[in-house]
């Protein structure tokens, strides 16, 4: 059941528990993805991948997937249509610094599974067929996979990635102060490569509408990404595409770049004139975007109190030999605790793989684990309770920045985090605790993410019987982004929830940014606020000219909107309808557009971050190595909470995300094959339904003024420093510290 909130008497739907309003299209099958979308004379295509990691291709036979009946065309790098696309003139919105991939450009082949021919067809099982016939020569090289091999060649990446912060400059003298100090720990972290894996595959579905023009519908994140990627490689004008994605199933910012299918489909449309389907299999979803390995060292020294004197963190990631893909993932070292000695470095690595790519909390999911972990075995070296630890080094303070921190509830989250999950009563001493066969152990960790902001815009349209219609560009990934938008228009003018629709993932709408980084409620949450807001303000004025006029000298702000109508705040008697308003000032319907973006001085005064504690109980069977979570308790400081069963959800799914982190994803490279063996969902591990035991999820009360709404984003806090806190228990379980993810059988029984 729903619960509602009452301000000044009056029930109000942000703040409330709400259920989403795409779930009944969802569970009905009546919500269409990409993959799903129709066509007259709808032809579909089948991507062939390279068999080898590097080299060459020497020759194409499709004489024999040519000749089977229904096959319409097969695509190679022999016979691919000239494109605009040259290396300077495409760069979307998120790419890093370097040369984006172009599928069939050429003979080379850079990494295992690149797309290397394209069958279409009038049905995917003959496409599939057929590109089973082609007969691919190659000549191979040896690919370098292995991170390790290359760190010697590691790179400080010459040019930075927009939007990612490079590490600080040095503070203080952190090698000095390290070898001074009383205590020193210095200790190599890794995690491995893992891949996105949302249930839905990316799939795009071009519509040829006639005279050049085309709908797309594209598996993505952002749709002006797609368009712009569209515009560029293939020279079209922007009427000429409209690009289309109102559900996702997942993403996990896979789909923030356009990937390789969208545009084969787009090049094979161009090509035949008619409308194609490009959907890739699930091994094909392995062939791109992942999160990248990372070769981290912490050292961390502190006085016998545990006060950090030197905070030294580096790290090496795995990059492809095109682009130089970048992340923050040492910076969170320099922003968590206080410290006057602390050393950031970051360098980059070529291998022969596709280019990594932003995976939920890109970069603090890596290097905060390493953070985090050290921070823990800082606590045992020092005698210090892991919480105490944290404490005596807490800061106000964004050091990175030299700024003050806009709002930190922290401390509430360690406080509230250990009540609710019973910290007191946690033995220090590792191997201590049990329950029958199983060791039992604690352990907690700290989580952090950047509060963004983007700007954005938002359309609103009031029709004459009451109805509101709000609309932009960005995507709702699952993460509850209709029903935000929903329950922010009809709390502004005063509407039932089933008076408002929203719409999104369409380039016709208002230009929104694309959605990830956590910043989609502040962005779009604001600037649908502001136009509905604008509307308000006008359908007002109609209110207060009308004739006899219930609110004839009253100002806006002495004004409510509730129950469909506009009353006086302090005489609710006095009052006149939204649909009696637009009737006497003869409107059929009211727009407005609201823009959002950052405030300059906000940014420039303060920085403005979500933070947790995270605190978990694991199960070890001693002899069988198998590690259970048996209980999570996650501590968000996360601003205003616009929905806290949406909100919850996120966390949620994040804390599943960070057990599978810990225990379970891991994608495993061949480096004689450079290829990802285990590509599929039978052999690459997620965790499931028996995995998941007790996730408690705590909101803790938050004022921030980083943004009009209050808010700081859910999408990923709740996976930082999970597999942190989930690591530290399995010591504290075991004596055993394992700084290699995931923590698997092998590794607890070595």
């Amino acid at each position: 059941m729903a619960h509602s909130i009452s301000i000044d008497g009056v029930d109000r739907h942000v703040g409330a528990a709400r259920s989403r309003v795409d779930g009944p299209a969802k569970v009905t099958g009546l919500a269409k993805y990409a993959g799903e979308f129709d066509a007259p004379d709808l032809s579909h295509g089948y991507v062939v991948s390279s068999a080898i990691a590097k080299g060459r291709i020497t020759a194409i036979d499709a004489s024999a997937a040519e000749a089977v009946p229904g096959v319409v065309k097969v695509f190679t790098h022999e016979n691919r249509p000239r494109t605009a696309w040259l290396d300077y003139n495409y760069q979307d919105q998120v790419a890093p610094p370097g040369s984006p991939f172009r599928p069939l450009y050429d003979d080379k082949v850079h990494y295992s599974g690149q797309p290397v021919a394209l069958v279409v067809a009038e049905d995917f099982d003959r496409a599939r067929y057929a590109a089973s016939l082609l007969r691919i020569g190659y000549e191979a090289e040896a690919p370098e996979t292995d991170l390790t091999r290359q760190q010697d060649l590691a790179y400080v990446p010459p040019k930075k990635r927009s939007g990612i912060k490079p590490p600080p400059g040095a503070r203080g003298d952190a090698d000095g102060a390290f070898d001074a100090a009383p205590v020193r720990l210095r200790e190599d972290y890794r995690q491995a490569p893992e891949h996105h894996n949302p249930m839905e595959p990316h799939a795009s579905t071009v519509v040829w509408e006639g005279d050049g023009r085309f709908t797309v519908y594209d598996k993505i994140q952002g749709v002006s990404n797609s368009q712009s990627y569209l515009m560029a490689v293939f020279g079209l004008k922007k009427d000429d595409v409209r690009v289309i994605s109102p559900y996702l199933g997942g993403g996990f910012g896979s789909g923030l770049r356009p990937q390789y299918q969208l545009f084969l489909a787009m090049m094979a449309a161009q090509v035949l004139e008619r409308s194609v389907r490009v959907v890739l299999t699930r091994d094909q979803m392995f062939s791109f975007t992942y999160r990248p390995d990372v070769l981290q060292t912490v050292a961390v020294a502190a006085a016998e109190d545990g006060r950090l004197q030197s905070v030294r963190h580096d790290a090496i990631s795995g990059t492809s030999r095109f682009e130089d893909y970048q992340e923050v993932v040492v910076n969170w070292s320099g922003i968590l605790y206080e410290c006057e000695n602390v050393s950031l470095n970051y360098k980059l690595a070529q291998i022969d793989t596709f280019t990594p790519g932003d995976m939920r909390a890109p970069g603090a999911v890596t290097g905060v684990f390493a953070l985090e972990m050290a921070m823990d075995e800082l606590a045992y070296a020092t005698g210090q309770d892991p919480i105490a630890l944290r404490l005596r080094n807490y800061t106000e303070t964004d050091h990175t920045e030299d700024k003050p921190i806009s709002s930190k509830e922290l401390r509430a989250c360690y406080a509230q985090g250990a009540e609710r999950f019973g910290w007191q009563a946690r033995n220090p001493e590792s191997r201590s605790m049990r329950d029958g066969k199983e060791l039992v152990g604690w352990g907690m960790a700290t989580g952090v993410w950047e509060a963004l902001m983007q700007k954005s815009s938002a359309q609103a349209v009031l029709t004459a019987d009451g109805r509101l219609e709000i609309g932009n560009s960005t995507a709702d990934l699952g993460t509850g982004t209709y029903t935000i938008l929903t329950q922010i228009g009809a709390d502004t003018l005063g509407l039932a929830m089933e008076d408002v629709t929203v719409k999104l993932g369409d380039t016709s709408l208002a230009e929104a940014p694309l959605a990830g980084g956590s910043w989609t409620a502040a962005s779009s949450g604001t600037a649908a606020m502001r136009a509905c807001r604008e509307i308000a303000a006008q359908v007002f004025t109609l209110a207060r000219g009308m004739e006899n006029s219930p609110l004839a000298n009253v100002d806006f702000e002495r004004v409510a909107f509730r129950g469909g109508r506009i009353e006086v705040t302090d005489d609710p008697s006095r009052s006149v309808t939204l649909i009696d308003a637009m009737r006497a000032g003869g409107l059929d319907r009211i727009e407005a557009m609201g823009s959002a973006e950052s405030d300059p001085g906000q940014m420039k005064k303060f920085s403005h971050y979500t933070h947790s504690a995270i605190f978990a109980e694991v199960k070890v069977d001693e002899e069988l190595g198998q590690v259970r979570v048996t209980r999570i308790v996650s501590a968000i400081a996360a601003g205003k909470i616009l929905n806290p069963k949406t909100a919850r959800s996120q966390i949620l799914g994040g804390v599943v995300m960070g057990i599978g982190s810990a225990l379970h994803e891991e994608s495993m490279l061949d480096h004689r094959l450079g290829r990802f063996m285990n590509h599929n969902l039978g052999e690459y591990h997620v965790p499931v339904n028996a995995d998941i035991y007790d996730i408690d999820v705590i909101f803790v009360d938050e004022e921030d003024q980083a943004n009009p709404m209050g808010v700081k984003g859910l999408g990923e806090i709740g996976i930082v420093g999970t597999a942190a806190a989930i690591a530290n228990a399995v010591y504290h379980a075991t004596g055993k510290r394992i700084r290699h993810l995931p923590i698997t059988i092998d590794k607890v029984l070595e």
